[in-house]
């Protein structure tokens, strides 16, 4: 019975016996770089003393082998490093690793652990804040997601709004931010929305490509300046511009009167005219992208309107003026063929009485180059002076509405060309008891070789 009972017991006694935790958290193998993964366990002998032997089973993985020794109740941190296999192809995220303890006398335990392979394009991740588009800075953050250290990793990065590089290193499950400056000349016609950021990583030597986004959040801002220069031409700029990162509407109205409507052109032209009564509104909608600039350009020519009101003015002066005119002079000139083939003209002075004048006395000047002929048409002057070139004649009275014709030829040996301009004649009279003076137009002559042309003030 006691034998009996010694068999039964002995092989429990002498049996394997121990206790296995697993320390480590979410091991992982990374298929890009030689590096294991480590799988830390703590091992408690429950049993006998003796030398234990951890090693893999077939499977996925490699391990390395561990022999160690252990008294009975002894616990100890064992390391175990586990390898990819070189015949298997890895398509999923998670596989079992198989691995056994054995003791001197051939009895084995088996235990599993459940290892993560990734490729190192899965180990990083880049994103940064959103920004808009008046942002100046912008935080970048690289993370590393995996259960894995590395002490130096080559960033670069490159986007439509910063390029940035640096070497640093990370931790198991570490995520680093860095604060970079923003040019906003580099997104200032970027319209919102989501962009790439592509990042280039070089560690354990070997690079990957990872890609990230940026939210460029919507800002709706339209500016408006006004600029205005010009005196007789007075022009009115308005200029939109969009400062946002999306396309607004841009809507601008003038408003001219009835007067100043008809010297205005605009560029470009309205899209819209209401008239209010007095009033004429002039509007452009317009669609502006991102950074773009809409120019509406008006124009009021003030000069045209002026000039006419200037010569208004002046023929009503003159027209005033000549209503006060008493007595009205006026000088023709015409070409007479001269027999012995003289330059010759005939000069004429229409006088005529618009109210009753006395002591009427009419004054001509002769031009130069010429000389007066000694026939007379008319009436004769009363006074010749050759000296200062001057014919003078007295006519005495005129009664309202009386006309007098004064005319004298005057002719030149040497050939004349060109325009030929004769001198205002004057008069000098009395009406209603007080003196008054009267001035002829300029006339002027046009002479080509024998033929002549007239041409009158």
């Amino acid at each position: 019975m006691v034998f009996l009972i010694i068999l039964l017991i002995l092989p429990n006694i002498l049996a394997m016996n121990v206790k296995v935790d697993k320390i480590s958290r979410e091991e992982t193998l990374i298929l890009d770089i030689n590096k294991p993964a480590v799988l830390e366990l703590k091992v408690t002998n429950l049993g006998s003393s003796g030398n234990f032997k951890f090693d893999n089973t077939p499977g996925f993985f490699i391990i390395n082998t561990i022999e160690t020794s252990m008294d009975s109740s002894e616990t100890k941190d064992v390391l175990l490093k586990v390898y990819t296999r070189e015949d298997f192809s890895y398509i999923k995220p998670y596989y079992t690793l198989q691995y056994s303890i054995t003791d001197k006398d051939g009895s084995s335990q088996e235990y599993e652990a459940d290892i993560k392979v990734i490729d190192l394009k899965n180990v990083f991740e880049v994103s940064s804040d959103e920004i808009n588009p008046d942002s100046e800075r912008i935080n970048l953050y690289i993370k590393n997601k995996e259960n894995f250290n590395f002490n130096k990793v080559s960033v670069e990065v490159s986007s439509q709004f910063f390029d940035f590089n640096k070497e640093i290193s990370l931790k198991s499950k570490e995520k680093k931010t860095f604060t970079i400056d923003l040019n906003k000349n580099n997104f200032r016609q970027l319209t919102a929305g989501f962009y790439t950021l592509k990042a280039s990583i070089k560690t354990e030597g070997k690079n990957t490509d990872i890609d990230g986004t940026i939210k460029f959040a919507e800002k709706n801002l339209v500016t408006s300046t006004k600029k205005d220069y010009g005196f007789f031409i007075i022009t009115n700029i308005i200029s939109k511009i969009n400062e946002g990162n999306v396309i607004a509407d841009s809507n601008t109205t003038i408003k001219k009167n009835i007067i100043s409507r008809l010297f205005t052109s605009f560029s470009p032209e309205p899209d819209a005219v209401q008239r209010e009564g007095f009033n004429i509104y002039y509007t452009w909608n317009k669609e502006v992208k991102p950074s773009e600039k809409l120019d509406v350009i008006v124009k009021t020519n003030w000069l045209f309107p002026f000039l006419i009101v200037f010569f208004i003015v002046i023929a009503v002066i003159f027209a005033k003026n000549y209503s006060k005119t008493n007595l009205i002079l006026k000088k023709k000139v015409s070409f007479v063929n001269a027999k012995g083939g003289e330059f010759a003209l005939k000069v004429s002075i229409i006088v005529s009485a618009k109210t009753h004048a006395e002591r009427i006395s009419v004054i001509d000047r002769l031009p130069p180059l010429v000389k007066l002929h000694e026939r007379f048409a008319g009436e004769h002057p009363s006074k010749i002076d050759e000296k200062n070139r001057r014919i003078e004649w007295e006519l005495g009275n005129l009664d309202k509405g009386e006309v007098r014709v004064l005319s004298y030829i005057i002719y030149s040996k040497v050939g004349i060309l060109g325009k030929f301009s004769l001198p205002n004649a004057t008069s000098v009279y009395e009406s209603k008891g007080k003196i008054e003076e009267a001035v002829s137009n300029r006339a002027f002559f046009v002479a080509e070789q024998r033929r002549k042309d007239l041409e009158e003030d």
